[in-house]
């Protein structure tokens, strides 16, 4: 497939409820987006549940026309809409195990959360095919806690199994917008992994174009793994989150880092945490609607010659 051209002459708000409105079901093709509807590994405000649907609702705001910065179009991908993943409530360890099988074998997946802990199976799923990864991440937290209030498996924990099963080189982790109450050792220890955390503040003081050269120079050409957690920018951007932190990047700041990451050798990624039931005129959604469309359009912009 070269890439789909719904009926032009479509208003917004009549195209359908796939991902910007891609055709269903195709497992074969070389960008696939699914859903994870689950937050029983949360803490704090639960109802990731129905982020999935919501974040393609808002994603038929950007329908109409390609990337103003980087010149591509996302609808010119081979882009297909899986669908909501198979799940078993209440039961994380299985949950995850039911995500990895069915993200195997996938070309290039862009997974709509969903808890964080999903994080954990689609890095193992992408671990299998790439080999060890680096890892971008924007949040506000760590999610390097062995454990959540006993939970071994909760959306703080994430990185902490994957980096201990190998999954990630520490070497090559960048985390962005880290500003929530931690342990110091915690952070202590996180730090000593060799992974490289700048802080909301950080990010703030130095600007766009010197956060993602730091992020370029730390993950180099190898594949690496793309997972955007909506907390990371300011509850006046993102309302919609389970565990909100004040001080965090705004919507302008993540944009102009991503549209200059062209060069990052991603294999996948996902966008988590939006709750619905805590947004605010789908301002959250389309946050996280919006960081799925500028990923697309960087790999877009790759296959179109842009990437080196």
């Amino acid at each position: 497939m070269t890439g789909y051209r719904p009926p032009d002459d479509l208003p917004t708000f009549a195209r359908g409820l796939s991902f910007l409105d891609a055709p269903m079901g195709d497992r074969d093709a070389d960008f696939t987006v699914a859903g994870a509807a689950m937050d029983w590994a949360t803490s704090n405000r639960a109802g990731a549940r129905e982020a999935p649907n919501a974040i393609r609702s808002a994603s038929r705001l950007l329908y109409d026309g390609g990337h103003p910065v980087l010149g591509a179009d996302p609808k010119s991908l081979d882009l297909s809409d899986l669908g909501n993943f198979d799940v078993r409530i209440g039961d994380i360890a299985e949950s995850h195990r039911m995500i990895q099988a069915q993200a195997t074998g996938l070309n290039h997946l862009c997974m709509l959360g969903g808890d964080h802990s999903i994080a954990l199976p689609l890095l193992r799923a992408a671990a299998k095919a790439h080999g060890v990864l680096g890892l971008v991440q924007f949040d506000a937290h760590t999610d390097t806690w062995e454990e959540n209030f006993g939970q071994g498996l909760a959306h703080g924990t994430p990185f902490y199994h994957a980096i201990e099963e190998g999954l990630i080189d520490p070497t090559r982790i960048v985390q962005i917008g880290i500003r929530a109450p931690m342990e110091a050792e915690l952070l202590q220890a996180a730090r000593a992994t060799g992974m490289t955390i700048l802080t909301a503040e950080d990010a703030h003081q130095v600007g766009p174009q010197q956060v993602a050269g730091t992020i370029l120079k730390t993950i180099g050409d190898k594949p690496t793994y793309f997972t955007f957690d909506v907390d990371s920018l300011d509850p006046a951007f993102a309302p919609g989150t389970g565990t909100p932190e004040i001080g965090g990047l705004h919507s302008w700041q993540i944009r102009a880092i991503m549209r200059r990451l062209l060069p990052a050798n991603f294999v996948g990624m996902d966008v988590v945490e939006v709750s619905p039931p805590f947004d605010h005129a789908e301002m959250t959604s389309l946050a996280a609607a919006t960081v799925v469309w500028d990923y697309l359009a960087l790999q877009a912009a790759k296959i179109a010659g842009g990437g080196s």
